[in-house]
């Protein structure tokens, strides 16, 4: 994260003294590739690297270009995740034809599970990723919200013009996924002896649920899904990563013809508007994004659960209710339901813009409220009278592990008393809960060349009681919408 928050001071000092506007069109082949030194409290640091690669012909569709390929190859410190993409997109490869393909392999041996429907699942920090509870309780490390989890994606996804703006819409979608207990590597805590600690993983949410019948025996060690969808989309936008002005709308059916079959019907409306005020690098925008996703028949696989289905895909992974993708400020994928709307509305500032290397540049600031709500929950009928798990009341001192935060760990007690008290130490479900508002707030900054290649960091805090993460970071490419 420091090198690349490094990055966009250096070119900000840069623009101080060398800001010019945008005279020429870009031509050929340009590339952009950046380390992937980020954080986040799910996965730790992030090692690899990622990039785009663009090619613009000889100009005459610039900003726009005629191919590009997005990559990235990555590795987690804490998580021990392993991500490989490859993706194509472009508008020009068939005549009047938009394709975007991709391939994708995700490897999670330390998974994060929350629970089904939202704030409805309690969260207790004391029992995510702690090695340390055998100092306080006297019982083994735990990781309750831990499984393992193995993803290989394949799409391919085209759009067709019906009449001007307007676009028909195909795509078909495999899917391959493998889950499982957590693959704990362990953690060296005593160099000489080599000592290592691990987590228990006897005793896990994802255990619990499959005890419950929540998560079914044919699904609980992964399969396949096949997804086809059919759909319009309507977008006017005048530059497609960082519009100025238009509608970007679609409206779709997305469903699954292989194993657990299901039918989803997903819609995006999405809206550009420059406020008319004089910036010398450029009006500001304010962008809103208004969506909505819900299986309309069957009844979606836990394997497929926290999918949101795109037709063109901005970023590596489009999964999860939390997270870079909907609702910024909440760990991935912790809302997990069978509907989900929600909104995303920002005012997105140029800073200053300006020119280095024969690349065109701009910084941008974008403040942001996010907000959202369950439609339709997931398999409710299993979890609405289970409220407590005996096993975790008695399973470590509550009061014991507060003391240890207060001596060890000083910045984390005030997120622990807000969330856990002991008149409901071991609640696992409190479907009171389920329709809670879900809403968070921050800011990102952004450094975007040639119009294109855009690098964001975001910050954002959610305030709905039970989901807060702290101060969510994100970091990464593009806008999220």
């Amino acid at each position: 994260m420091r090198k690349i928050l490094s990055v966009v001071l250096l070119f900000a000092c840069i623009a101080a003294s060398a800001q010019e506007k945008e005279k020429e069109v870009k031509k050929g082949w340009t590339f952009g590739v950046l380390p992937t030194a980020t954080y986040s409290k799910d996965n730790g640091f992030q090692a690899g690297a990622f990039g785009d690669v663009y090619y613009y012909g000889d100009g005459s569709t610039y900003p726009d270009p005629l191919h590009k390929i997005s990559w990235e190859g990555s590795y987690f410190t804490n998580s021990h995740r392993m991500r490989f993409y490859l993706a194509y997109d472009s508008k020009y490869l068939i005549p009047k034809m938009r394709v975007n393909a991709s391939v994708t392999y995700v490897r999670d041996p330390l998974y994060s599970f929350w629970g089904f429907n939202g704030p409805a699942s309690v969260q207790d920090y004391a029992l995510w990723s702690n090695r340390d509870l055998t100092t306080v309780g006297g019982v083994n490390n735990v990781n309750y919200y831990g499984m393992s989890r193995d993803m290989l994606r394949v799409l391919a996804n085209f759009q067709g013009q019906i009449i001007s703006h307007l676009n028909w819409a195909a795509g078909i979608n495999f899917w391959w996924w493998k889950l499982g207990s957590m693959r704990d590597n362990g953690v060296t805590v005593n160099r000489q002896t080599k000592e290592k600690k691990y987590y228990d993983t006897a005793t896990t949410l994802y255990d619990k649920y499959i005890a419950l019948g929540a998560i079914t025996e044919s699904e609980k060690n992964g399969g396949l899904a096949l997804e086809l969808n059919a759909g319009v989309v309507y977008d006017t936008r005048d530059i497609e990563a960082a519009p100025n002005k238009g509608i970007w709308a679609e409206a779709y059916l997305n469903g699954n013809v292989l194993q657990h079959q299901y039918l989803k019907a997903c819609v995006y409306f999405r809206h550009y508007i420059s406020i008319p005020i004089p910036i010398p690098a450029g009006n500001p925008v304010f962008a809103y994004r208004l969506a909505w996703q819900q299986t309309i028949a069957g009844e979606t696989p836990f394997y497929m659960i926290q999918n949101v289905p795109l037709l063109v895909q901005r970023n590596m992974i489009s999964e999860g209710f939390g997270s870079s993708n909907t609702i910024r400020g909440m760990r991935e994928n912790r809302v997990l339901a069978e509907g989900m709307a929600w909104a995303n509305l920002e005012l997105r500032v140029k800073l200053v813009s300006f020119k280095l290397f024969n690349q065109y540049f701009y910084v941008a600031l974008n403040p942001f409220f996010d907000a959202g709500i369950i439609t339709k929950g997931y398999r409710t009928q299993y979890l609405q009278g289970i409220v407590n798990d005996e096993a975790l009341k008695t399973a470590y001192d509550y009061d014991a592990y507060r003391n240890y935060l207060v001596e060890k760990k000083p910045k984390e007690v005030a997120a622990f008393d807000a969330v856990h008290n002991a008149n409901y130490a071991g609640t696992i479900y409190d479907a009171s809960n389920m329709n809670k508002l879900l809403y968070s707030a921050g800011a990102g900054l952004k450094l975007a060349m040639n119009q294109n290649f855009v690098i964001s960091a975001e910050f954002a805090k959610c305030f709905t009681a039970g989901l807060d993460a702290g101060l969510w970071i994100g970091i990464g490419v593009n806008y999220q919408f």
